[in-house]
């Protein structure tokens, strides 16, 4: 068991106790009371501190069997059904634009100077560059949707950490687990086990099926779950799980679908043949010469090109052959019909809107022949609505990944202290490129009624209403946009692109 951990840190012991995360600080047992409870760490692994390395890698085969739904996860992922959901999902998500990134650093509402946001926005593009986002955004964004959970290692030249992070490496999510050891003390007065700190490590092994693990800082690591958990919130689990039940059946239903039609779909005789008073032995070879004599397998040699008659061959499909004995209606030929409503795939479709409904996709987008339709903001479907509200709750997980480097970024370069990060941190905005029409459909109509209401008002700016709050509450212009507007107005205004201000409304 190495002492040291594999990794950079902040100056913290590695022996000491914390836990990272980008948007709380780290835990520290000595400005903490102590507790009986643990405190709650999402997708991580519970040991006591002082054992043996191996023997909390694994104890009760549950890293196992999350390495296996991952598995599970990424084979769902390929069947065409899931994979054009997945798409739908991670297109929504990820737009990409040739004016600009998919997504920007909004720091409007944080607390910093000019300079620190300067500095803060500059580092965000350095971290896009560094995954190469503009190209390898999607496909970041898709494997992060798909495992459920994803890694990255913070590579830091040791003999100049303040250069930051050099290189972002993807880790697989099947190799790595988070460690949290639990250091326990006993109260004297009553005999109780309390929680006296917990120290969050990750554990990488380069095979699941190894034992032993190279311990890793958690600085070291970037890790952004998919926020979506199992009932003991050890696990993070995709979103892909709620799917497993309907894919299976969607299926099985398929298969069975299939098989029905192949077996029922033909049409097939039953010949009655009269055997009079033959034995049973004579009345079946009688028969068989019949089927033999009047039977025709004509098949076709697509390499040769030729028809061949291969009698020797025998099919479920082929007619049926049934004795009659004396005193029967004699030798008759009858007609079996093939199945009836063989067209019908109501099973199916149900199925595969179900499957949809546990990805939180719009049923309306499973039938490729639905138009498109361009009316008011008023006529947008409430799935559509839900599904776009889905889709930036993805994003708002998704955002660790930035947070996470954003953080060690910071820290390193020194632009601020990890203390400081912990306090501006949830006042950080990420904005999206969005294509969906709904979107800018919503967007316009909103703008229109702002626009109303700013005409309204009109005459009460400057008596009751100061322009800088009109601009903020009613127009919703940030303190950027308001610097960049007023800029760009003075120099049309300069230009003579623009009417005399005092013209017009109140701006």
């Amino acid at each position: 068991m190495p002492v040291e951990l594999f990794g950079f840190s902040f100056g913290r012991s590695a022996k000491g106790n914390n836990v990272s995360n980008a948007t709380t600080p780290p835990a520290n047992s000595s400005k903490t009371a102590q507790s009986f409870v643990a405190p709650e760490l999402d997708d991580a692994y519970f040991v006591d501190a002082g054992g043996y390395f191996g023997t909390y890698v694994d104890l009760d085969g549950s890293l196992r069997n999350e390495n296996e739904f991952i598995k599970k996860y990424r084979e769902m992922a390929m069947q065409p059904e899931m994979e054009r959901a997945v798409e739908d999902i991670c297109n929504e998500a990820i737009v990409y634009d040739e004016r600009r990134f998919p997504v920007d650093l909004v720091l409007d509402h944080a607390s910093m100077t000019d300079d620190v946001k300067e500095s803060v926005a500059k580092e965000f593009r350095y971290i896009l560059r560094m995954l190469d986002f503009q190209n390898r955004g999607y496909e970041i964004f898709r494997r992060w949707y798909v495992d459920g959970k994803g890694y990255y290692h913070m590579i830091v030249d040791p003999k100049n950490v303040k250069k930051g992070i050099i290189e972002m490496r993807p880790v697989d999510a099947s190799r790595i687990k988070k460690i949290a050891e639990v250091e326990k003390d006993t109260d004297p007065k009553t005999g109780a086990k309390t929680i006296k700190g917990v120290k969050e490590v990750y554990v990488y092994r380069d095979k699941p099926t190894d034992q032993n693990g190279i311990k890793i800082s958690p600085e070291a690591i970037n890790y952004f779950p998919s926020g979506l958990f199992d009932a003991t919130r050890t696990r993070a689990i995709s979103y892909l799980h709620k799917a497993i039940k309907p894919l299976n059946q969607l299926r099985m239903v398929e298969d069975a679908t299939v098989i029905y039609r192949l077996s029922r779909a033909p049409e097939r005789r039953v010949f009655y043949v009269d055997v009079g008073s033959l034995p049973k032995t004579k009345a079946e070879q009688y028969v068989r010469d019949l089927m033999n004599r009047y039977r025709n397998k004509l098949v076709y040699d697509s390499n040769t090109g030729e028809l061949r008659d291969d009698k020797k061959y025998m099919s479920m499909l082929e007619d049926f052959w049934m004795p009659r004995r004396e005193g029967g209606k004699g030798t008759e030929i009858d007609t079996l019909s093939g199945g009836e409503n063989l067209g019908e795939m109501d099973d199916v479709k149900y199925f595969e809107e179900k499957l949809y409904k546990s990805l939180n996709i719009p049923l309306s987008r499973i039938e490729t022949d639905t138009g498109f339709n361009m009316g008011r903001a008023s006529e947008i479907s409430r799935d559509e609505l839900n599904f776009q509200k889905f889709i930036d709750r993805l994003r708002n997980k998704f955002n660790l990944l930035f947070l996470n480097a954003l953080r060690v970024q910071c820290v390193l370069k020194g632009i601020m202290k990890e203390d400081e990060w912990y306090k501006v941190v949830q006042d950080i905005r990420f904005d999206y490129v969005s294509d969906s029409y709904f979107t800018e459909l919503k967007e316009y109509e909103i703008l229109e009624s702002r626009l109303n209401t700013l005409r309204e008002i009109n005459d009460s700016i400057g008596n009751y209403y100061s322009r800088e709050w009109v601009r903020k509450n009613i127009l919703r212009q940030s303190d950027a946009d308001i610097k960049s507007q007023d800029k760009q107005i003075a120099f049309e205004r300069e230009k003579g692109l623009l009417p005399d201000k005092n013209e017009g409304m109140g701006f």
